[in-house]
Parts: structure tokens; sequence; C-alpha cells
């Protein structure tokens, strides 16, 4: 008997990479990260916006209602998986820091550069300028590479005004182009993102401004679902850090963490302790952070991109995280200075070869772990009935050729809930 009725089908996928477990609902946990729930041959049903079916294509064209108007699309033995989920980007900005590229190869450090009135800084005076009109421009040119590359949702930072005002015009230039965009935006407020320069000998006045003005503006105008503090040394301190968390937890929003990125901080341990969703970066993260973060549920959301493009000999330690059985996540960290690239293709490269995850733990973490990263998991992220029909088809016929071809693209069409959008 049919199951459902479809307005399109894709079969004859080579692989049809679900990543769904219908056993258990949730992100991929350690070893299950391995496990990409593979249908050979396989077929997904869409009616409208998401998805009612999966399985072999035999099966789907028999179980599923058709009528004449359904669009039947030949995958022609490629492979089919979730649209990419970017969990940590900053897109909204203004200017470029290509000069701070070309210091870092004669051998400045970030921290250098940062100091001579360069890094976050000098992107924050250029977007001071900028108008919401200006930021929405090139955030549109961003998402457009990104929808490019297969990545159909991301999470989407402030952090780069660093005023009420600069905060909420890029929280409002994100807002826009979420109504506007294929990608969908989950944004996040990075108020705390850097100590402005006016407030550089009182930083626990900016403190202040953050949680007396700026969160409940905010909040008020429902500019933001999650809430992040850049918690390092030099930038806000693990007091600093609980307070403004606090605070934000107080207004509703959930939190997320730049955690322990440049060195141990104790970030991972108030990630753990506020229940984040996620820590991020996590370069330095100690072995009570990766215990603590495992016990209260916290996704690790690594950024192979930053520390590459840094040239930054330490690395995230992935297989101890995976080893311990949390849920991994992998980003872009797509900003201006420390990680300038739009493509989770070659994240998921640099993750394999950085940090020795294998091409599918780098598949789950750029999907599944990557949608529970921002709390989209119930939503996007796998292949399963009612979630939405955010697909990609991949010119390959392994899904371990993704990563294996680098600083290329993979990509052979995009899906976005359902409609052909690439």
């Amino acid at each position: 008997m049919p199951i459902a009725a479809a307005s399109l089908i894709i079969k004859n996928a080579s692989q049809l990479v679900t990543l769904h477990d219908h056993k258990k609902l949730g992100p991929k946990h350690g070893a299950e990260m391995a496990d990409l729930n593979i249908i050979k041959n396989g077929a997904v049903a869409i009616s409208g916006r998401r998805i009612v079916a999966v399985g072999e294509s035999n099966k789907i064209l028999k179980q599923v209602k058709t009528t004449r108007k359904v669009r039947v699309i030949d995958a022609g033995k490629r492979v089919v998986t979730p649209g990419l989920v970017d969990p940590h980007t900053h897109p909204v900005f203004a200017g470029q820091r290509a000069a701070e590229f070309e210091q870092r190869i004669a051998g400045k450090t970030y921290m250098e550069i940062a100091a001579a009135g360069g890094g976050i800084i000098s992107t924050v005076a250029a977007v001071r300028k900028a108008t919401k009109n200006a930021l929405k421009d090139n955030g549109r040119k961003i998402l457009d590479r990104m929808l490019t590359y297969g990545t159909t949702t991301i999470e989407a930072k402030s952090g780069y005004g660093l005023t009420t005002s600069g905060e909420l015009k890029q929280l409002q230039a994100i807002k826009e182009l979420n109504e506007e965009h294929e990608i969908d935006l989950v944004p996040t407020f990075l108020g705390a993102h850097e100590i402005p320069p006016e407030y550089k000998g009182s930083p626990d006045d900016y403190v202040a401004l953050v949680c007396s003005e700026m969160i409940p503006k905010i909040a008020d105008r429902n500019l933001a679902v999650f809430c992040d503090v850049f918690c390092e040394k030099g930038v806000f301190t693990p007091k600093q850090t609980r307070i403004i968390l606090q605070t934000a937890q107080a207004y509703g929003l959930k939190i997320k963490l730049h955690a322990d990125e440049l060195s141990n901080t104790g970030g991972a341990e108030l990630a753990a302790e506020f229940g984040a969703v996620s820590a991020d970066h996590l370069v330095f993260v100690g072995e009570e952070g990766i215990h603590l973060m495992h016990k209260a549920g916290v996704i690790p959301v690594l950024l192979p991109g930053t520390t590459f493009f840094l040239g930054m000999e330490r690395k995230a330690p992935a297989r101890k995280m995976i080893e311990k059985g949390l849920a991994v996540a992998i980003g872009t960290d797509c900003n201006p200075g420390s990680s300038m690239t739009e493509s989770m293709q070659i994240i998921m490269t640099l993750a394999c070869l950085e940090y020795k995850m294998s091409p599918a733990e780098a598949i789950s973490a750029a999907t599944i772990n990557a949608a529970f990263a921002i709390d989209k998991g119930n939503e996007v992220g796998s292949l399963a009935p009612g979630k939405f029909a955010d697909l990609l088809i991949w010119d390959a016929e392994d899904y371990r050729e993704i990563p294996y071809h680098f600083g290329g693209n993979m990509v052979e069409s995009v899906y976005k809930k359902g409609i052909k959008v690439r």
C-alpha cells in the first residue's frame, strides 16, 4: 500500500547517506559517528518541503503514491547526502583582512597583529561605518558561496559592532538575510567577542553594557537564539563570562561558548556548567573539560580551518573526544581574519587530515551533529521522514570521495526544502 503522496522523488543514489538511526534520536556520539546509515541504490521521496520516505529505490517507487505531476530525478548512481550544516560562522561583516594574511606568512602572530590594531578590532571599525544594507550585500555573497559548496543551514554570529546600535545592526542584517536567502540562518549574539577600544581600561563597564542594554534589547526584538562569549585570556575572563551567560539565560537565550581556543581558561567547564548547546574551538581543552562536556551533553564544535589558517601547531583533540563518546561537530568559523573560507567541503578534508577523523566521522560532524550543535537536529542534518528536504547530489559514487577531493567543489545539485537551488 502507498504510504504517502510525493511531489518529488530522487532515485538511484549509489549511496543514500541518511545519517538516520531508527533506534534513537539525537546526534551521533563517539563510535556512532562512523555509521552513516547508508542505503545502497537509495531513493528519497519528498512532499512539498519535507521528506516523506527513504529507502531502496525499487521499494520507494512501489510504496510512495505518485501522480502525473510528481517529478522523478535520477541521481545517476551518485551519492546523496543531507545538506551540510555549518554550526559556527561570522558571515556578516565589512571590509577584508588580506593584509593580515600576508603579515602572518611573514611571521607575525595573530596576537601580535591584534596588538598593533589589527584583528577583530579592525573589522569592528569597518562594521561600525557600514550601513545595514552594505552588511547584507557582503553577507549575501558569503551565503551564495556557502550554498554553492552545499551548505544549507548555518549559525550566524554578530560580534563586530560592539555597541548596542552596531550589534542590533548586524543582527537585523542577519534576520533579513534569513528571510531573503535560501540558506537558513540561526542568529547568535556575540557582543562579547572582544573588548572595544573605548572600554580597554574598563572591561567590566563593557560587560555591564552587554548585560544591562544589549541583551535586553536583543531579546525584546527576538533577534537572537543564542548568546556566545569569547572566554579567553586578554578578552573575557571566566568571571565576566559567567555574568554575561547568567544574564543571557535570564532573558531566554540559549548558550554557546568560544572556549579554550588559545589557552585553557576553563571554558569547556563553564559550557558544561551552563548546559551550553555547544562549546567551540577547544584547542586547549583539558581532560576535565572533556569529561564535564560529555556529562552535560555539550556538543564540541571543532574548527580545523582556523588552526590551519593561523598556522597553529596545536590541534583540538578530536580523536580523544570521539573516544570519550562525545558528539563532535565541525564548522568553518568563516570570518575575515582567522578562517576566510565558505567551504564545509575543505573543512571535512581538514578534519580528516588534521584530526585523523575518518571520512564517515567528518560527514557526521558536518551534518547531523552540526545540526544538533545549533539546536536544529529535529529539522535538518539527516534524511528522515518529517525533516526538511535539504539534500545534496554529489559528483561521486562513494561518500569517501567527498573529503578525498580537496580545494574544489564536488556538489552537483543542491535542494533546499524540496526546491533545487543550485
